[in-house]
């Protein structure tokens, strides 16, 4: 893939999860062609299994025929999604913006498509959260709702870090911002996200918080109260 300083770099990072990025993916390659954003989308595969492989090979050739400027990377290994958004982004070192969408279509493609904008219009990152408003609706089953809401306290507790949802899957990262900070970022799971916010305040860098609409989908890899300790490990290690 060649660099290009003006870009902005959009992953989707995907882990044996073809059938959830089927529903999503059509909608997102839609919208960003009717976007017309200098945009190269990356499907960002987690080290999924040879028939999952085959299955994002297919969806690649059905998004490319609406959205071109899209390309399929493989990791060697399944190592989590921080580990794989990084690994992503690496492949334009210069550009001007870096973002990731969850593949599972939570966050709505008109939404992200609206951080992007926002971010551009603003000169400086932007993070969606999920905050319930007449235009941003939030579906979220109780256990999660549980989950979502204890970390985030930890996260405030913690790390000292005021983002109110810091786990949202939808962010925009100016790619000055990024390029302070990315050398210090060790984080392979799912506290990457917590731990790029609290390396970019450290580095005096500023973001928006904008809401977005999300819900919850059927079929998700995080486990609320199985994975959580995993999360919280992650958090204390970063405190």
């Amino acid at each position: 893939m060649p660099d290009a300083s003006d870009e902005i770099v959009l992953v989707t990072p995907v882990w044996n999860d073809a059938a959830r990025f089927a529903a999503y993916g059509p909608e997102l390659a839609a919208a960003l062609a009717s976007a017309k954003l200098p945009l190269r989308w990356v499907i960002a595969d987690d080290g999924s299994s040879a028939d999952e492989r085959v299955r994002l090979v297919a969806l690649l050739a059905d998004f490319s025929r609406v959205y071109p400027k899209v390309i399929l990377h493989h990791a060697n290994a399944h190592r989590g999604k921080g580990s794989i958004v990084r690994e992503a982004w690496a492949l334009v070192p210069d550009a001007a913006w870096y973002a990731f969408v969850d593949a599972d279509g939570s966050v709505s493609a008109r939404d992200m498509i609206g951080l992007l904008r926002a971010a551009a219009d603003a000169r400086k990152s932007v993070m969606g959260i999920r905050r319930p408003t007449t235009s941003t609706p939030v579906a979220m089953g109780p256990w999660r709702g549980i989950a979502h809401r204890g970390y985030r306290w930890l996260v405030h507790a913690w790390l000292g870090l005021s983002c109110e949802d810091p786990q949202c899957g939808a962010k925009v990262i100016l790619g000055n911002d990024y390029r302070r900070v990315v050398h210090e970022l060790r984080e392979n799971g799912f506290a990457f996200d917590s731990e790029l916010l609290v390396r970019l305040v450290k580095a005096d860098c500023e973001w928006r918080e904008i809401p977005v609409g999300w819900t919850q989908k059927k079929g998700g890899k995080i486990r609320p109260l199985l994975d959580a300790w995993g999360m919280i490990a992650a958090l204390w290690r970063l405190h």
